[in-house]
């Protein structure tokens, strides 16, 4: 029997790349010391999100780091043993990514480009083109970022690829078309929370949530971090506001427990599912 301790944080991170990576380097070491093994940060800690989703301007993206940069120099440096999953925006070439990185002490472990683009998110940015588990300290891992959640074919790709455990990073916003007054009823809360329990269920995973807090321009964030478990139970969350949740759990004996019955993965039938179909999906 062997425990970890998962931590998701949520946060606010904006456009100060220096005091970004102050802020988290003093998260991680007060994580180190509350004993967390696995602390997953939001999406682009390091120099913050869109303030705007639809035609968003070039002079208004947060900036483009260099993976070999002093940035993710000094969260590793600050990891030591843990292991810690964070999102920026990385300067490819040419062009710009949504990217999340896997890291110890030792070095990387994992990255994962954002894959599913919403709104005009592509106008700037490349996208990601696969979803590939690695090995950790804590057991084999995947990462989603944002919206790449919202799919199913995500996590069950991280799935089939072994992985116990999905780190989804987000900058997730409330609705932009539909604003309610309180951040617990609106639309895309709902949505969050729902996307992390059934990507958790139905994978029979754990799913270990990140979010930012605050405000970026026109977007208002979530927060709700949260970890899943693989039955689809919340163990532990921050709902609105900013902090970590975390649990402390058994990742080999929980997975064997919920697949003890029924084993989603190794009852499918893929020879039954419909192909994707060539050109436009129908209208509805």
């Amino acid at each position: 029997m062997r425990t970890v301790t998962l931590g998701a944080l949520a946060g606010n991170f904006g456009r100060d790349l220096p005091r970004c990576v102050g802020k988290a380097v003093g998260i991680i070491d007060a994580a180190a010391r509350d004993g967390v093994d696995l602390l997953v940060f939001p999406h682009a800690t390091l120099g913050g999100y869109l303030g705007d989703l639809r035609a968003p301007s070039a002079e208004s993206l947060p900036p483009a780091l260099d993976p070999e940069g002093p940035e993710l120099a000094a969260i590793a440096a600050a990891a030591g043993d843990m292991t810690v999953c964070i999102g920026y925006t990385e300067a490819g070439d040419g062009t710009r990514f949504n990217t999340a990185v896997c890291l110890t002490g030792d070095g990387v472990l994992g990255v994962h480009r954002k894959v599913h683009q919403p709104v005009d998110e592509g106008t700037h940015y490349g996208a990601g083109e696969s979803f590939r588990a690695f090995d950790t300290p804590v057991g084999r891992l995947g990462m989603l970022i944002d919206y790449d959640k919202t799919f199913p074919e995500s996590a069950r790709s991280l799935a089939l690829d072994g992985a116990q455990v999905v780190a989804t990073l987000s900058a997730w916003p409330a609705s932009v078309t539909d604003r309610a007054a309180r951040l617990p009823a609106d639309r895309q809360s709902r949505l969050f929370d729902l996307y992390d329990c059934a990507r958790a269920a139905e994978n029979q995973v754990f799913v270990v949530a990140s979010n930012q807090t605050g405000v970026m321009g026109s977007l208002r964030f979530l927060g709700q971090a949260k970890v899943v478990g693989p039955g689809g139970e919340v163990l532990a969350a921050t709902r609105s506001k900013g902090g970590i949740a975390r649990v402390e759990v058994d990742i080999e004996t929980e997975l064997a427990r919920s697949r003890r019955v029924l084993d989603h993965l190794a009852e499918r039938r893929p020879e039954t599912y419909a192909s994707e179909p060539e050109g436009d999906p129908p209208c509805a």
